[in-house]
């Protein structure tokens, strides 16, 4: 037991350059409240003991802002940054070395009772205010972008951006020796970026016809990530 404290402190350490001494994590950190809290649910609930396992966890709710449901079953070194507005659904599963943010649902799509909730593999990563629905698995190494919604399975080492979220296969994988992978600035413009070549190719389009002109606004694409145009009044 005092191991496995000493590891979900050592994992704030590693993954929140805010945290300055122990002290302050234990008193400071609801998501630490809370994963202790689910380690005593989860060993009553597979014990049978369901009722005392949701009222205890309903408790942890109100004192942590976090939900989980004490069927869910997580692996070591679990983090979760600040924390109000998680919920992890009862037939969840996370991997060892999760982390999640703020304002994250791991939540079921169905009213079948069974496999409902997503499967995260090791090491993943979910940006604040993401949405995981249904029994999909996030591969190892994968990072989901905030506020993204994530409603099929992503393969390992992927990023994850947008609604409905679009899978960006890693071009160099993120591995268990490097280190957590918490730089949410470094996502993909995937809509973004295709509107901007479809842009740059309408514009080679336009040389090659004299300067066609859709309106009265020529359309060209961005320069250094701005637009610019005789009228985009809205």
């Amino acid at each position: 037991m005092l191991k496995t404290i000493r590891h979900d402190v050592q994992s704030v350490f590693e993954r929140d350059p805010a945290a300055r001494s122990v002290a302050e994590v234990l008193l400071c950190y609801p998501g630490l409240y809370a994963i202790w809290s689910h380690r005593l649910t989860h060993w009553l609930w597979i014990h049978h003991h369901k009722l005392i396992a949701r009222s205890i966890s309903q408790m942890a709710r109100w004192w942590t802002g976090i939900e989980i449901h004490p069927g869910a079953v997580i692996g070591p070194g679990f983090f979760i940054d600040h924390g109000m507005g998680v919920v992890i659904g009862e037939t969840a599963e996370l991997g060892a070395e999760v982390t999640l943010y703020h304002g994250v649902t791991l939540g079921g799509t169905s009213l079948a009772k069974g496999k409902r909730h997503p499967t995260l593999g090791d090491r993943v990563v979910v940006g604040a205010g993401a949405k995981v629905l249904g029994a999909i698995t996030i591969g190892s190494d994968s990072r989901i972008g905030a506020n993204a919604v994530v409603v099929k399975t992503v393969p390992p080492n992927s990023v994850v951006v947008g609604v409905p979220g679009q899978v960006v296969v890693r071009s160099k994988p993120h591995t268990a020796r490097d280190a957590p992978d918490l730089e949410h600035n470094r996502l993909p413009d995937t809509v973004g970026d295709s509107l901007v070549a479809l842009m740059a190719r309408v514009d080679a389009l336009e040389k090659k016809v004299d300067g066609h002109v859709v309106g009265d606004v020529h359309l060209h694409a961005p320069q250094m990530g701005v637009w610019h145009g005789e009228d985009f009044t809205i």
